[in-house]
């Protein structure tokens, strides 16, 4: 169970890196970029593909814990964030 729950935050993570990628590309073109990813978007598009193709042969169980634990993840960063924004704080101020 802890494998298959480890292996599907992995790929959910590779997912969102792989659509960042494409987003940054075209939201911010002229960002400076030490390290580029070939074949924009090619590589993205297929690292989506695969590392979603290899989720969807993790059982139900394994999906019903992600989407629980995202909630209580989520849940954490923005009850946190609300309180301890530095950004809040300083528009507070202002």
């Amino acid at each position: 169970m802890l494998g298959e729950l480890v292996s599907i935050g992995t790929l959910l993570a590779f997912v969102i890196v792989c659509g960042g990628i494409i987003m940054l590309r075209y939201k911010s073109p002229n960002l400076a970029r030490p390290f580029r990813t070939p074949l924009v978007p090619l590589v993205p598009i297929l690292g989506i593909l695969i590392c979603g193709y290899m989720m969807t042969s993790l059982p139900w169980a394994t999906w019903e814990r992600l989407i629980v634990w995202m909630i209580i993840g989520l849940a954490i960063y923005f009850f946190y964030s609300r309180s301890h924004s530095k950004l809040a704080r300083a528009e507070g101020s202002a």
